[in-house]
């Protein structure tokens, strides 16, 4: 039997940094996140072969001192926290320690690096682990990291990388998420000696979003705000028409830092059931402020999960924010008669100055003061407390962001006009002027300068669901007696289950007792939903419980109140009068959310008048 012994430093840092440098992206994640900590305004990433080969990032941050170099590279080293109680109040992106370590075990790394008060600069190479050489060179202000030749001394992780191709998307994508979570800093990322990402760091996150992501999901943005007692939320919210069918758009950013997390994800896609179709996820760009005892980031290395003290009320605040956003607009999409010419997305065009590089002297020449307040809500400070000579007020820098929203180009301002009147609001009722059904399936309104599209079976299963989920809510709740009986077997965890929440489920309308060993005979069922496939519904209840999700039964049994709903309404092809279609109309302006049917399929589309003129030549 071999004997036990301590490994030795080289091989504990190789093995650590698999936990922290995963890929490319990792380490430029990490150095990023250090340069964003030191005060850096300007960060320029480059990248080589999917950064494989070469990784070069820049910054104009405080720099290193010379002392300080070499400790920067222990493992747990780090300047950012002193003691276990500063964990509760974190302020940084990074804070354990392990991020340098880690990329010099398995990388060839050179640091290049000058504090302003320093006379000269610093260059520092380390190999491996192993220290090579330090020494002064002329230098300017801020930090350039040069990591070279990932994993080329542990070729069993190297091989586990992918194409350049691909780990050069995972940089990209990484670069996009921290342009949208640091507005105020400019990003200039480079692949293969290509600009693909430069953003100009003057704080307006929508610019970034139209910088990434084009035109067309910019202008179907809705702007939230929400706010309680520990914590901020601000952003955009896109709107149903914008959905993708994976969550790659469902962005949000805690304390500056991106992250992932269920409780999030769930509040945002609850709010909006409804507004989408199955499967199908939305586009959001949340950023949230939070005490950092509300908060904990130190999960894994890798930083991007988080727990919460109060977990609910992250979700509830979460969902209250989206969901008011989509319930107080006016969702009906307008469709383009015809296919629009193609705009080809292209980076803004940069002038000498609007940009800030790396190391420039000055940060902005137009208006050099313009730098608007960080939020802070672990230090927050008072509307009257006296502001340090330079601070620009919110009224200034209110009045600022009117002139520069006020230069840009008029396409851009239309684009961002919200609704002014709503088709679907009781007092256009009586301008409604119903022109007729066409194909005996589609309702023509016209209203103003538009006209719109009902489809009347979308419209009816949305009236009657609705119907059916007030009957739902507001029913008492009666059983109804099966015969024979049903028989479930159910596991170990699923009878521990039963067992707990016995009371949930007789209020609900079942009536269950053993029937020897793991077997459970179920009498009654709820009324409202008999004939519903009761086995399946009682597992589903089982399962919901046992995944902690919401205990509300209409979060369960609402895909088959949809299909009752669906198979009630009225269908296509079928004539209807002029009599039921406004009775329709009426009772849709009821509904809290009339734009969609309970399937997420959309119930009224419009057009514009302006788009009927554009393509008989009447405007150009």
């Amino acid at each position: 039997m071999r004997k036990i012994a301590v490994l030795d430093q080289q091989t504990i840092d190789k093995i650590a940094a698999g936990e922290v440098v995963e890929r490319p992206s990792s380490i430029v994640k990490e150095l990023v996140e250090n340069a964003i900590d030191a005060g850096a305004t300007a960060v320029t990433v480059e990248i080589t072969d999917g950064g494989k080969k070469m990784i070069r990032i820049t910054d104009n941050g405080g720099g290193m001192e010379r002392d300080q170099v070499p400790l920067a590279f222990l493992r747990h080293a780090t300047s950012k926290i002193e003691k276990v109680e500063d964990l509760e109040h974190i302020a940084s992106l990074g804070f354990r320690g392990e991020a340098l370590s880690s990329i010099a075990a398995v990388a060839q790394v050179e640091l290049i690096t000058k504090t302003p008060s320093a006379l000269s600069g610093v260059r520092y190479v380390i190999n491996g682990g192993v220290q090579e050489s330090l020494e002064d060179m002329g230098a300017p202000e801020g930090t350039t990291f040069l990591v070279r030749n990932l994993f080329y001394n542990t070729p069993a992780r190297s091989k586990f990388l992918k194409s350049d191709t691909t780990e050069g998307n995972y940089v990209s994508t990484l670069m996009e998420q921290l342009a949208l979570s640091h507005p105020e800093i400019s990003f200039k990322y480079i692949q293969n000696k290509q600009v693909k990402l430069h953003t100009s760091g003057n704080y307006n996150v929508k610019d970034v979003i139209y910088n990434i992501y084009g035109r067309d999901i910019t202008k179907a943005l809705l702007e939230v705000s929400y706010e309680n007692d520990f914590m901020k939320i601000e952003g955009f919210v896109g709107k149903p028409e914008i959905s993708r069918g994976n969550r790659t758009f469902e962005n949000y950013y805690i304390n500056g830092r991106f992250v992932k997390n269920r409780i999030i994800a769930k509040g945002i896609e609850d709010a909006y059931k409804g507004f989408l179709m199955q499967h199908k996820f939305p586009f959001v760009s949340l950023h949230i402020q939070m005490e950092g005892n509300d908060l904990d980031v130190n999960v894994h290395p890798s930083k991007m999960e988080v727990r919460f003290a109060r977990g609910t009320e992250v979700y509830d605040a979460v969902y209250e924010t989206v969901h008011k956003a989509l319930t107080t607009r006016e969702m009906i999409q307008t469709v383009p008669f015809g296919k629009e010419e193609p705009i080809k997305k292209q980076q803004p065009v940069v002038k000498p100055g609007d940009v800030p590089e790396p190391f420039e002297t000055r940060r902005r020449a137009e208006i050099p003061e313009y730098r608007p307040q960080t939020v802070n809500t672990a230090s927050r400070v008072s509307e009257h407390t006296a502001l340090p000579r330079g601070t620009v007020t919110m009224a200034e820098q209110a009045v600022r962001e009117q002139q520069i929203y006020q230069t840009r180009d008029p396409l851009t301002k239309a684009e961002e006009q919200l609704f002014e009147e709503k088709l679907l609001a009781p007092e256009s009722r009586s301008r409604h002027q119903l022109i007729g059904q066409i194909f005996d399936t589609y309702w023509l309104v016209q209203f103003e300068d538009k006209f719109f599209i009902i489809d009347q079976h979308a419209a009816h299963e949305k009236v009657y669901y609705e119907r059916f989920v007030k009957r739902f809510r507001e029913q008492t709740v009666e059983s109804q007696y099966l015969s024979p009986p049903l028989i479930v077997s159910l596991n170990l965890q699923e009878e521990a289950l039963l067992k707990a929440n016995r009371k949930y489920f007789e209020d609900f309308g079942f009536e269950i007792e053993p029937f020897g060993g793991k077997e459970y005979c179920i009498n009654a069922v709820p009324a409202n939903l008999y004939g519903l496939t009761e086995e399946e519904l009682f597992l589903e209840m089982l399962d919901n419980l046992a995944s902690e999700k919401d205990k509300d039964p209409l979060g369960i049994f609402a895909s088959r109140l949809a299909t009752m709903a669906c198979k009630a309404a009225v269908k296509g092809n079928h004539q209807m009068s002029d009599r039921e279609a406004n009775a329709l109309i009426d009772e849709l302006l009821t509904l809290e959310n009339p734009y969609h049917c309970p399937h997420g399929r959309p119930t009224i589309i419009s057009m514009t008048k302006t788009e009927l003129e554009k393509k008989f030549k009447r405007i150009v």
